[in-house]
Formats: C-alpha cells, structure tokens, sequence
C-alpha cells in the first residue's frame, strides 16, 4: 500500500467514486439494451460493468480495504439517482421528455434497486476475496478470482432482483440465459481486457492522479 498524503488521497479517491458512478450509470442504461449473439440472448451491460471491478481491485491494492469500502458506500446513492433519471429519460435507448420524470417508473426503479443491491454485495465479496489473495506471487490471481467471484455473484443477484416476474415479458422469460450469457461475456471482458487494464490504470494512477509532492510545488 503506497504512502501518500491527504491531499493525493483525497485526489484519487474522488477520481475512483467518480468512475463507480459513471460505469454503473452506464451499465444501468445499457442493460436495458438486449442483443442476440450466436442465437443467445444478452445486454450490452455485460460490456461496461467489469470495469467498476477493475476500479475496486486498483482501489484495495493502492489504499487498502476500508477506502475500498468508502467508495463504495460513497458511489451507492449517487449512482441509484443517477441510474434512475438516465433510465427514465433513456428508457429502451429512446429518448424521453423530462416530464417522464414527472411520473414514478417502478420497471426502471427497479433495474435501479437491482443494480444497489448488486453493487453493494458484489463489490464487498470482489474487496473481500481480492485482500484475501493480494499476496500472492502471480500479480494477476488477487485481480482475476475476486472479478470472477464478484462478477458471478453480482450477476446473479441483478437479475433475479430486477427482472423476475417483471412486467417486461422478455426479460421475465428469458432473464436466466440473459444473465448466464451476461456472465460469460463478462468473463470474456475481464480475461481479455481487465488485466491489461488494470496494469495501465495502475500505472496511469500512479503518475498521473497520485502526483509526488515535489510536482505539486511546482505547479
């Protein structure tokens, strides 16, 4: 865990809920954008989430777990709200008047509340799983397992919260090959993409948003 002062600390951790907030945003709206790949059904969420894990491995690795819990806990509420209004606004992927706003919509609500619900206990299990394993030689095991462990348990309990009994009849039809394809495409994600990832954010968050002391005189 790298030793930095309160004003870095302050810094980084703004720019990491910051990120929670707007892949989760992201995910919540396209979520309600299914496709079909080779026959099977999926949403383009699938793309976007694995992202938010990368953000909490970074997190726990540079400040530990307890600033990993802040920020989620800081990025919960805000990111409810803002999944909401976006999903109102952006219901389907079409764009709605702001009187949409003006009227409760529990289907959208609910994809919100799902998506808390994940959040909160995906996240918690990838930060508890991913201290657990930080230690180990191989820098990529901590990051991988806690991604899939999380990413599996976050999908389950996003779907079934959200779209069970839904009064959307696609999604309460097929929301259990939608979720296991969601989860293997997010394994694809991760695999191919999370790892590099986390390296250059790693990197990026080292030079560039945890500035040394000695830079910031200068500016």
């Amino acid at each position: 865990m790298l030793l930095l002062s309160h004003e870095q600390t302050r810094r980084a951790l703004f720019v990491l809920v910051a990120f929670h907030i707007l892949i989760i945003s992201a995910s919540n709206y396209l979520v309600q954008l299914p496709f079909t790949i080779f026959g099977l059904h999926t949403t383009w969420g699938a793309f976007s989430f694995p992202f938010v894990y990368l953000a909490t491995d970074l997190t726990v690795r540079i400040f530990g777990q307890q600033a990993a819990r802040s920020i989620i806990f800081k990025a919960m509420l805000p990111a409810l709200l803002i999944s909401y209004v976006m999903g109102v606004l952006f219901q389907q992927g079409s764009l709605q008047s702001l009187s949409a706003l003006a009227e409760f919509n529990s289907f959208v609500f609910r994809i919100a509340f799902a998506s808390f619900g994940a959040y909160l206990i995906g996240q918690l299990m990838d930060i508890k799983v991913f201290a657990k394993l930080r230690e180990t030689k191989q820098w990529w095991v901590a990051p991988t397992v806690s991604t899939v462990i999380g990413n599996f348990v976050d999908t389950l309990v996003f779907f079934s919260l959200a779209f069970y009994a839904s009064t959307d009849a696609f999604m309460a039809t097929h929301w259990p090959e939608i979720a296991l394809v969601d989860y293997a495409f997010k394994l694809v994600v991760s695999v191919g993409l999370f790892l590099p990832a986390y390296g250059l954010l790693l990197r990026l968050v080292e030079q560039r948003i945890i500035k040394q002391p000695e830079q910031q005189s200068t500016i």
